[in-house]
């Protein structure tokens, strides 16, 4: 770690992202002050995360979590809960309603861990995780083992969380569910920040690419002169202009010639390109 700085808004989702090695879970670490900073400090709502209450508010589900496996479903979550101080009264009436909220069958609250897939050992992670109605919650790849409809329903659990003014703070490799659910991105390299931001305007395109039906030689060699980039495809042609004023005079060429404009849409980059262009320089 070398100078790390990142702040997460209050009340938004944030994705930290990087290669193995980075120093994400390190950081991670530091946050949940299971590991100590040698300099710098980490802050938690505006307390030092070292302090007990800094953490009191603060739900986590790591990424290789060992719930003791003899546990049945509802039995980890009564001993979690009572770890995290809520009384009996409390655990019994919220453990029904978030195994249903996660989306665990009643059934499987109890059978024991032992018996449970990937996937479901997520969801009543994640339901841990949640016991004690954290301000700030921790996930580090929570999707994990999970299927896509499962993802789907993890993602509507946490924008719901995030609509009640819940910080979501996700760590993870599957830069597609980053790019779809968070709002800002870091990335560590090398155990520094390479890039952070918004994701919108981190994927922000910075040109036109038109999409034309078949042309002339004539008229194609005209537009790709006012273009970066000219590509065939299906009977379709792609350009590629820096500059709004460039493709309205390519459509008004095309227009002029009674020639078929099947679109024209801002270029954009995925976070995955982004983050492939980041830790390769």
């Amino acid at each position: 770690m070398d100078g790390i700085t990142i702040q997460a808004p209050r009340g938004t989702a944030f994705g930290l992202l990087g290669p193995n090695g980075a120093g994400k879970t390190t950081t991670v670490k530091i946050l949940l002050s299971a590991v100590h900073a040698t300099q710098g400090s980490a802050r938690i709502f505006g307390r030092d995360a070292t302090e007990p209450e800094a953490r009191r508010p603060i739900g986590y589900l790591p990424e290789n979590h060992r719930f003791p496996t003899y546990f049945t479903g509802a039995g980890m979550l009564d001993f979690y809960g009572a770890l995290s101080g809520l009384d009996s009264a409390v655990r019994k009436k919220k453990i029904p309603e978030l195994l249903d909220l996660v989306g665990l069958d009643p059934k499987w609250s109890s059978v024991r861990l032992g018996k449970y897939s990937k996937g479901m050992l997520q969801r009543v992670g994640l339901a841990q995780a949640l016991l004690h109605s954290p301000s700030l919650l921790i996930l580090d790849e929570p999707t994990d083992g999970v299927d896509p409809v499962g993802r789907r329903h993890i993602r509507e659990i946490l924008q719901s969380l995030q609509e009640k003014g819940v910080t979501i703070f996700i760590n993870s490799h599957q830069l597609a569910e980053v790019e779809v659910f968070c709002e800002y991105v870091a990335i560590i390299n090398k155990g520094k920040v390479a890039l952070a931001g918004k994701v919108h305007d981190l994927t922000a395109g910075k040109g036109y690419r038109l999409t034309a039906g078949e042309l002339s030689d004539s008229l194609r060699a005209e537009i790709s002169a006012r273009s970066v980039s000219a590509a065939a495809r299906d009977h379709l042609i792609d350009f590629l202009f820096t500059s709004r004023e460039d493709a309205n005079a390519a459509i008004d060429l095309l227009r002029a010639q009674r020639c078929d404009v099947e679109a024209l849409v801002p270029t954009t980059s995925t976070l995955e390109e982004i983050f492939v262009k980041t830790v390769e320089g």
